[in-house]
């Protein structure tokens, strides 16, 4: 991680000039116990839709965050402020491409995204994934779409994690994600968006013991009574009790983490203390 300073000045009226604190210098992020269980953290580019891609990375960085899901909202740059999807023009995905190296921040999921049985369309959503080198598109897909995506995972040999979003939506509960999947190719399981089952008055390790050997990725995160996003560990979902389930599932893949509660240094600030427990919760289970 860079200990230089640099300040970063967001177009966005939630994040009108937010200094990443790099004046003084900042000990490097340990996640060398959760690289040993297979665990790695991603920054969500929803949690920053209200700034730009370009922007994004620079701040993954600076966290020590080497994983990153785009987001197909998020805009470009403010130079160039295009939808951050499968519309990019060639250079502007190798824009991206080179953003991220420069940065050693690698994008391995995408979404959420629609997909759907229009096979023309979805190859514009799977193409881009194989151009940026994602491994995983997040999505909640319409039920007619499955056969069409077992052809297309098996293709491009990338995965498509089914999303959940708050009752009542179709995916809210693994029961119905169980139910999609069934019969269909293993490139094919769930996006565990943990929150948003402790928003439906689930309990979110109960979930992912329903969902175990199908998780292809989470949105990670920890909310309140509330049903807002706090720091992991200080609220209702029982991050502890969630990642002891999935050690014992031997789940390897990714967290993104999600936040929505805040913004600016607040924000910075909780996510930097969802890193800290997150590490120091996997250096717990990796003894």
């Amino acid at each position: 991680m860079a200990s230089a300073p640099f300040l970063l000045c967001f177009a966005a009226a939630a994040f009108p000039c937010l200094l990443l604190r790099g004046d003084e210098p900042a000990a490097p992020r340990d996640s060398s116990a959760a690289e040993q269980l297979g665990w790695h953290l991603a920054t969500k580019a929803y949690t920053f839709r209200d700034i730009t891609l370009l922007e994004t990375i620079e701040i993954s960085r600076s966290l020590g965050v080497a994983d990153f899901e785009m987001n197909p909202g998020q805009r470009l740059s403010k130079e160039n402020p295009v939808k951050t999807d499968q519309t990019l023009a060639p250079e502007l995905r190798e824009q991206i491409k080179s953003a991220f190296q420069k940065a050693a921040v690698r994008p391995v999921n995408f979404g959420v995204i629609k997909l759907t049985h229009d096979e023309a369309a979805d190859r514009k959503i799977f193409n881009l994934a194989r151009d940026l080198g994602i491994r995983t598109i997040v999505s909640e897909p319409d039920a007619d779409a499955f056969d069409l995506l077992d052809k297309l995972c098996e293709e491009y040999g990338i995965d498509v994690a089914i999303h959940n979003h708050p009752q009542p939506s179709h995916y809210w509960n693994p029961e119905t994600v169980l139910a999609a999947i069934k019969g269909h190719s293993s490139r094919i399981g769930a996006c565990a968006d943990v929150g948003h089952w402790t928003r439906s008055g689930l309990d979110a390790s109960d979930c992912l013991r329903q969902l175990e050997g199908h998780i292809k990725t989470l949105h990670f995160k920890d909310v309140n009574d509330d049903k807002k996003d706090v720091p992991w560990g200080s609220g209702k979902t029982n991050v502890r009790a969630m990642l002891d389930e999935l050690h014992r599932q031997g789940f390897k893949g990714v967290f993104s983490m999600e936040y929505e509660s805040a913004a600016g240094d607040a924000l910075l600030d909780a996510l930097r203390q969802s890193i800290v427990y997150f590490d120091t919760e996997a250096r717990r289970i990796a003894r």
